[in-house]
């Protein structure tokens, strides 16, 4: 059931700001999109390639796709026609399938650098010496169909605020010292994704310049 009240009132919550809202659509039915779609709402983002694909034939053009789940590499070319952003990019060899789909499609690909913040093991991303030996590397130097446009990351799945606060913040921290190092002088390295249903506001304190809220819009799964 989608939440309207919620999303006028996060929409006015972010107007003022730099922040995004992505409109996390998984597992929603296409009816669900459009409805949102219909309220002014442009970006979403799905976990599974497949489902991204069917949902991206069905739905209107001009809907940015973000892919936000753990994406393998040899499903990485059926999104590659007309994803507009990848969140979860953790290691050199992703990205260099990324760079060789988009390439095949005369396209650049915008990625984040997913980084591991959360205390669950389960959890996917690079540390701070592993995303600087890839913005480092050769192979990076080298890549002309990829665009790095900032890091993305989640936080524990607990109820201690203090601790999500200081994940959020370390990221925070890790997004600077790149910026500094990597790309001062490129603007297009601006973006944060933290923040979910339930910790974006945490997350908006620290910087984050890309929600991915799904339940509070649409409701559990």
């Amino acid at each position: 059931m989608l939440n309207l009240d919620f999303y006028k009132n996060i929409k006015e919550e972010l107007a003022d700001g730099p922040t995004q809202l992505v409109a996390v659509s998984k597992t929603k039915p296409a009816a669900a999109i459009q409805a949102l779609y219909e309220q002014g709402q442009r970006i979403f983002g799905e976990n599974k390639v497949q489902e991204l694909v069917d949902k991206a034939a069905l739905l209107p053009q001009d809907i940015q796709w973000h892919l936000i789940g753990h994406l393998q590499r040899n499903k990485v070319k059926y999104i590659a026609p007309f994803v507009s952003l990848i969140h979860a990019v953790d290691s050199l060899r992703l990205l260099k399938e990324i760079n060789k789909e988009a390439k095949k499609n005369n396209r650049i690909i915008s990625c984040l650098l997913q980084f591991h913040i959360a205390q669950e093991d389960s959890k996917f991303g690079l540390d701070l010496a592993e995303a600087k030996a890839l913005l480092q590397s050769e192979d990076y130097a080298q890549m002309q169909h990829i665009k790095i446009v900032g890091l993305m990351g989640m936080a524990s799945f607990t109820d201690n605020q203090e601790q999500v606060l200081a994940e959020f913040g370390q990221l925070a921290n890790y997004f600077q010292e790149l910026k500094a190092a990597f790309f001062a002088q490129n603007d297009d390295f601006k973006e944060l994704s933290m923040g979910m249903s339930g910790d974006y506001q945490l997350a908006l304190q620290e910087g984050s310049t890309l929600v991915r809220i799904g339940s509070a819009l649409f409701g559990h799964r």
